[in-house]
């Protein structure tokens, strides 16, 4: 399948899980795609992976916070610029956390919050404009099971993944006229270096977290298992869906 030749691709949080995933589905698929993350290093390695494909003449890299705003404009802009428009954008990026909720400083959770959803909120206000100018421009962005299901000692997670769920549903309709769909997927039980060592605090209770594990398969599945769902939400496949969120989990908030 080439669902995405010749379509101009952003996705953030591409140095690594999911968001590498998410890279290298949409160059195999066709796909001109910008990577960006905050890790060089990170980037490096997409970059490796893309070569090992062979896809590498399609893809371009940019190191960028996106939860600072200046890096935003400057380095995020400057390669939409560069891409000549943009069709697709991934907002993959993001930290997970985890406390418990009373030893929470204001820091821990504005840093969660400012890289989570702020960063969310700036990288698509910058790509709007780009986006609106195609007249069917897709957002696709990463809210989290935790968004809608408890999930103990990531309170400060949880909210920033709900605040990206409602904002998805808010853009969604207030673009809806000038082409533009965005939607949400909700990942859970994806094996990825984030939820490998989420840094639980001492003195969790474990059979609360236990009720996290998926139903189906045999254990966590694989950063891929969600890229091939925004693959199909970006793509013409999914040219109906809007405003909602997709739940990508394995059965375990059934």
């Amino acid at each position: 399948m080439k669902r995405f030749e010749g379509r101009r691709i952003l996705v953030t949080g591409a140095g690594s899980g999911i968001g590498q995933a998410v890279v290298a589905r949409l160059l195999e698929e066709g796909g001109i795609v910008t990577g960006a993350d905050v890790s060089e290093g990170g980037l490096a390695v997409t970059h490796e992976r893309a070569e090992r494909a062979g896809f590498s003449d399609r893809l371009r890299s940019v190191v960028a916070d996106v939860s600072d705003e200046v890096s935003v404009r400057e380095n995020l802009g400057g390669a939409i610029t560069d891409l000549g428009g943009l069709d697709v954008l991934v907002n993959a990026a993001g930290i997970l956390r985890s406390s418990h909720t009373h030893d929470t400083d204001l820091g821990f959770w504005n840093e969660i919050i400012g890289t989570n959803l702020t960063g969310t909120f700036l990288v698509t206000r910058q790509a709007l404009p780009a986006l609106l100018e195609t007249g069917k421009g897709v957002i696709v962005n990463f809210s989290s099971t935790s968004a809608q299901f408890a999930h103990p000692y990531m309170a400060a997670y949880a909210a920033s993944k709900g605040g990206i769920q409602s904002f998805t549903h808010a853009i969604a309709l207030e673009y809806a006229k000038q082409g533009l769909r965005a939607v949400a997927v909700a990942p859970g039980s994806i094996a990825s270096g984030m939820t490998s060592n989420p840094g639980f605090p001492e003195g969790v209770d474990a059979s609360l977290i236990g009720k996290l594990y998926p139903w189906i398969g045999e254990g966590f599945a694989s950063p891929e298992t969600v890229a091939g769902v925004v693959a199909m939400l970006a793509s013409d496949d999914g040219a109906f869906v809007t405003g909602t969120e997709i739940r990508i989990d394995g059965g375990a908030h059934m």
